[in-house]
């Protein structure tokens, strides 16, 4: 996932005891781009649950409910945050691709490789993104820099699932120094 696009900072009319309406306003911003991002990122495992194919197909499209799952979850927790804070969480699909900086994911009918390969690197993107908010909020707001810190933790396990898959026995992994999907699914495909 390539940087992100900054959003205007609007702040709220009010906000949460201890943190000024400026300061929610910026933290607000940065919800709302993980909001965007794990709304993708849940669209995208549903879509990748879908198009699976191969002999590892079911033991892969049933790891991705639960992911899929505990992301939208995840969602919800961060629209909440937004609305405790004081702001209006965006959730439609127009305002996701509006708002987003990265491209939707490639990948169509594919085998399992190809796919976990794929959403290796997606899953590296929205964990970087993840800890950059981590550290955008940790001064601002303790309590969403402890939400994200959870989300990333869960979000790391869900990434080790994946690269379970691609890794041989010696430790490497099939997509190492990989940025796009397109180049880790062909590399996911050995």
């Amino acid at each position: 996932m390539a940087a992100r696009k900054t959003q205007p900072t609007t702040s709220p009319s009010y906000t949460v005891p201890g943190i000024k309406p400026d300061v929610a306003g910026d933290v607000i911003a940065v919800l709302q781009d993980r909001l965007n991002a794990l709304n993708d990122l849940a669209l995208t495992l549903k879509h990748v649950h879908w198009n699976v194919v191969g002999p590892h197909f079911i033991a892969v499209h049933q790891m991705l409910d639960p992911q899929v799952d505990a992301v939208r979850e995840m969602v919800d927790d961060l629209a909440e945050r937004i609305a405790t804070l004081g702001g209006s969480p965006v959730g439609t699909p127009g305002a996701l691709v509006a708002q987003r900086s990265w491209d939707d994911y490639s990948i169509g009918r594919a085998d399992t490789n190809s796919h976990l390969a794929a959403l290796d690197v997606v899953y590296s993107g929205v964990i970087e993104s993840h800890r950059a908010a981590i550290e955008k909020t940790g001064e601002a707001d303790p309590v969403t820099e402890d939400l994200l810190i959870a989300q990333a933790g869960q979000l790391e396990q869900y990434h080790w699932f994946v690269r379970a898959h691609l890794e041989s026995a010696d430790g490497t992994l099939a997509t190492a120094g990989v940025k796009d999907e397109k180049t880790a699914a062909r590399r996911g495909k050995r």
